[in-house]
C-alpha cells in the first residue's frame, strides 16, 4: 500500500470521528508535534486521549476545503487548504514519517499567529 493511501485513510477516519481506526496506523511510541513545535505528545495513549478533544482545538467553522499529498521516502506531506469563520482561506502542512507502514511521527506546520486569530 502506498504511504499516501495510509495518510488519506487517516484523514478520512478523522472526518468520520473514528479515532480508534486512525490510531491503528501509528506505532506505540509515536510522537505528535503540534503547531508551534513546542508541544509534543509522546506515545500512542497520549495521542489517542488528545483526539477525544479534537473539536476544541479547531477554530469555529473550521473546514478542510482541499488536500493533496506528496510522498517521499518513508514520509508523506499533506498540504491542507482550510477555512474557518474568521479565515477565508489558508494552508497548513502535516508531515507524516513512517517506519514501514506505521507512522512514528506526525508534525504540524501552521502560521500560529493566524491560527490564534481564527478563534
Amino acid at each position: 500500500m502506498a504511504l499516501s493511501d495510509i495518510v488519506q485513510r487517516g484523514w478520512e477516519a478523522v472526518a468520520a470521528g473514528d479515532f480508534d481506526a486512525l490510531v491503528t496506523d501509528y506505532e506505540d511510541d509515536m510522537s505528535f508535534i503540534m503547531p508551534g513545535q513546542d508541544d509534543i505528545l509522546e506515545g500512542l495513549p497520549a495521542f489517542r486521549k488528545a483526539l477525544d478533544s479534537l473539536g476544541q482545538i479547531f477554530p469555529p467553522g473550521f473546514s478542510i476545503n482541499s488536500m493533496r499529498h506528496i510522498e517521499g521516502a518513508n514520509e508523506v506531506v499533506s498540504i491542507v487548504e482550510w477555512s474557518s469563520d474568521k479565515i477565508v482561506n489558508s494552508q497548513l502542512t502535516v508531515l507524516f514519517r513512517f517506519n514501514g507502514e506505521k507512522i512514528f511521527e506526525e508534525r504540524w506546520f501552521i502560521d500560529t499567529e493566524q491560527w490564534k486569530s481564527a478563534f
